[in-house]
């Protein structure tokens, strides 16, 4: 016998995509009802009652009593749209039915036992068909329909011919199978031994040294020019002849033996108006140029008009 579910409903006055994300967003779950020339009536129900009403039953075999404006009705679950992500239920469709009318549903398949096949022989059970549609009075549906395999031996089928339901008529094909044991899948082949492995290197080498010397090529990180000499590292881009002109006129004529090339770069750096930085560790550059200043052997040259600022003085 199927089961019973009892579901209180409230009619849907307002319909659409928006209403229906309105009655989600407050709880509800929106569903409609028709069947024997009942014009479809949409609904609402409880999002919690219909999930915990649903749990632990068939909901395409179970019979739900549905009590609409103080008025029972029996129907079937048609359909129950899910969120694609969340396990929520976004909408169902009920069918009215009637004690004294048959009803086409579908009903799932069980299956009862151990095959002898895979106690003995090492077989796999695989079941085909897992639903059958059936034509039932509403009081003679089945919650599920149960099939016993422990007969089945590695090649043996069921099919639907082979079930029995009381008081239904089946609607499938009577030659479609159900279940049936298939033979232990081959085992894996054995990764190779070491030897095997090693002869294979030995053959692979064996056929490089017979290749003649001018077809190897050599590895792109190891190559040589011709001659044998090693690659040079590359030289520095030498300046431009504007870069060498204005730091020759923006230098000074002569310098102390005892200032470096830093000292007269910071120097030439203040003179030509760029930025006062340091380009190493030693001293500053305001008291560079101070002693540059103070030195009489430093003789400064009329700056070009590229420069932002005039020579000292």
């Amino acid at each position: 016998m199927a089961q019973t579910v009892s579901l209180s409903a409230a009619p849907r006055q307002a319909t659409g995509k928006g209403a229906a994300r309105q009655a989600r967003f407050h709880g509800k779950v929106p569903a409609v009802i028709y069947g024997h020339g009942r014009d479809t009536q949409p609904l609402e129900l409880e999002a919690k009652a219909l999930e915990k009403a649903l749990q632990g039953v068939e909901p395409a075999s179970t019979i739900i009593e549905l009590v609409v404006d103080g008025k029972t009705v029996k129907t079937l679950i048609r359909e129950i749209q899910r969120h694609p992500i969340r396990p929520d239920i976004i909408h169902v469709d009920f069918y009215e039915i009637h004690a004294t009318e048959k009803v086409k549903l579908k009903v799932p398949v069980h299956l009862v036992g151990n095959p002898d096949g895979v106690r003995n022989a090492g077989g796999v059970l695989d079941q085909v068909t897992r639903e059958v549609e059936i034509e039932v009075l509403p009081e003679n549906i089945p919650d599920r329909v149960e099939l016993d395999v422990n007969a089945l031996k590695i090649g043996d089928s069921l099919h639907v011919r082979d079930l029995s339901i009381p008081n239904a008529k089946i609607l499938t094909e009577a030659d479609l199978t159900i279940a049936t044991v298939v033979p232990p899948r081959a085992e894996e082949v054995a990764a190779p031994s070491p030897e095997a492995t090693t002869v294979r290197v030995r053959r692979k080498r064996a056929r490089r040294e017979r290749r003649p010397k001018a077809a190897r090529r050599p590895s792109p990180r190891r190559r040589v020019p011709e001659g044998g000499a090693r690659l040079l590292p590359r030289r520095r881009k030498p300046r431009s002849p504007r870069a060498a002109k204005r730091a020759d006129a923006c230098a000074p004529s002569s310098a102390s033996a005892t200032r470096g090339p830093s000292t007269r770069r910071r120097v030439t750096m203040r003179a030509s108006g760029w930025p006062m930085r340091s380009s190493r560790g030693g001293a500053s550059l305001p008291s560079a140029v101070a002693s540059a200043r103070a030195s009489p052997q430093v003789t400064w040259t009329a700056c070009p008009s590229a420069c932002s600022s005039p020579p000292p003085t």
